[in-house]
């Protein structure tokens, strides 16, 4: 059995997502959450990089096309952001999709609409996830 990788790191991003969701509550734009995610970040010392290209890859060669996630933290976590009322299959599908294609193995989906309460799922990919020796 593998370890939950990632964990300490996923436990710091979520204090901060938890942070923005209770000063800010919800039913904002996307774009607000954005750029209070990367302030509070910012504040706890958190390395990330919002927008910025990840390289994608077909059979170990590297596309032309590049994924821009929201946020990509601690160099090891993609992170999807939204402001919709529930999160839904397509929004899963979206971070698997970002997840496979740039052989990142774990992902977070949060999702700041949802009225009372931070929504929000982690994604892993085993296939990802390094082998212990």
């Amino acid at each position: 059995m593998k370890p939950e990788i990632h964990k300490d790191e996923g436990y710091k991003l979520m204090g901060a997502a938890f942070e923005v969701y209770n000063d800010r509550g919800f039913g904002m734009a996307e774009e607000i959450y954005q750029e209070c995610m990367e302030i509070e970040l910012e504040m706890r010392g958190i390395a990330h990089v919002s927008k910025q290209e990840l390289i994608c890859y077909y059979k170990d060669r590297e596309l032309k096309r590049r994924y821009v996630p929201d946020l990509f933290v601690f160099d090891c976590l993609i992170v999807e952001l939204k402001a919709v009322t529930e999160l839904n299959s397509e929004h899963e599908a979206q971070l698997y999709n970002y997840l496979r294609i740039t052989r990142q193995p774990v992902g977070y989906l949060i999702n700041f609409g949802h009225k009372g309460t931070l929504e929000w799922k982690r994604i892993t990919l085993s296939e990802f996830i390094p082998a212990l020796d």
